[in-house]
């Protein structure tokens, strides 16, 4: 009896040179290019088309403008969201600096002062708004240089792929889910507060974005590593907890937004992101009656 083997799955080749096989796909419209057609962009490769923003005649580029492998629309300013987030955070820090009760009411709190002695204040007591606040609160200047310079450096990386709405939406969830992560597990009456929980969502984005290129991701775990080797390390006063949720959180919101099937796209990425902030939600209502 004859067996029958399977066929091979065909090895891709170049769109524009079909003699030519590649693993390499444009970040926009997802056909192969050859070495000779691939032009450098913020994150991966394009092809010639699609610079020249002429698309090309396969369904993923149809649409009237050009798309990243995210789904969203090419814009002239890959940075505006990122300038903008720095802008908000340099303004918070300044802000801060001169007024030391606006900095007590922007800190991530759970409770305090221990009752029964004073009236407590916290996220505990209904100061919900202090887990998105503190994300965007810095005191010391070391502090605030090293997320701005990540932010900067990783933020205008991942905006460029998930377009500004994805992104926005991926730092502030990000930031969330690192200030929930903090309040679940530090103390209630320890303040908690920086861009930590968002950044390191970030490193979670910019990682899986270099995985679905197949790029090396050595540079990026090392620098990781590094930060969280610093984060974990005796007297380091940081949260720990915050920039692990903020890790988690990128890495699942990211890997969603990148895979989601291309019929149902927005549905998937926008509802991880919804299913993200339902675990947020659920979590801090536990932990506040736990603390109340």
């Amino acid at each position: 009896m004859e067996q029958q083997v399977p066929d091979a799955q065909p090895v891709p080749v170049c769109y524009r040179h079909p003699d030519r096989e590649t693993g390499v796909r444009c970040t926009r419209c997802e056909r192969p290019i050859c070495p000779e057609c691939m032009i450098s962009a913020s994150v991966g490769f394009q092809c010639p088309d699609c610079v020249r923003g002429t698309g090309g005649s396969g369904p993923a580029s149809r649409a009237t403008a050009p798309r990243t492998i995210a789904g969203a629309t090419m814009v002239g300013d890959t940075r505006l969201v990122t300038k903008i987030l720095i802008g908000i955070n340099l303004a918070v820090f300044i802000a801060v600096q001169v007024s030391d009760e606006l900095l007590a009411r922007l800190v991530l709190i759970g409770s305090w002062p221990p009752a029964p002695w004073m009236p407590t204040e916290g996220v505990a007591e209904g100061e919900w708004y202090r887990l998105l606040t503190s994300a965007f609160t810095h005191q010391e200047f070391w502090h605030i240089g090293f997320n701005l310079l990540n932010l900067w450096l990783l933020g205008s990386q991942v905006e460029a792929t998930l377009g500004r709405a994805r992104y926005l939406t991926l730092y502030l969830v990000s930031g969330l889910a690192g200030s929930t992560v903090a309040y679940l597990l530090e103390s209630p009456t320890t303040a908690t507060l920086g861009a930590s929980g968002a950044v390191f969502g970030l490193f979670g984005a910019y990682g899986v974005l270099m995985r679905r290129q197949n790029y090396d991701l050595r540079p990026m775990v090392l620098l990781l590593a590094i930060s969280m080797i610093f984060a974990f390390s005796p007297g380091s006063n940081v949260s720990w907890q915050a920039h692990l949720g903020g890790l988690v959180a990128g890495v699942v919101i990211t890997y969603a937004m990148v895979h989601a099937p291309r019929e149902r796209r927005a549905l998937v990425q926008y509802g991880t992101c919804g299913l993200v902030l339902g675990v947020i939600v659920l979590a801090t209502l536990l932990r506040t009656l736990q603390l109340t």
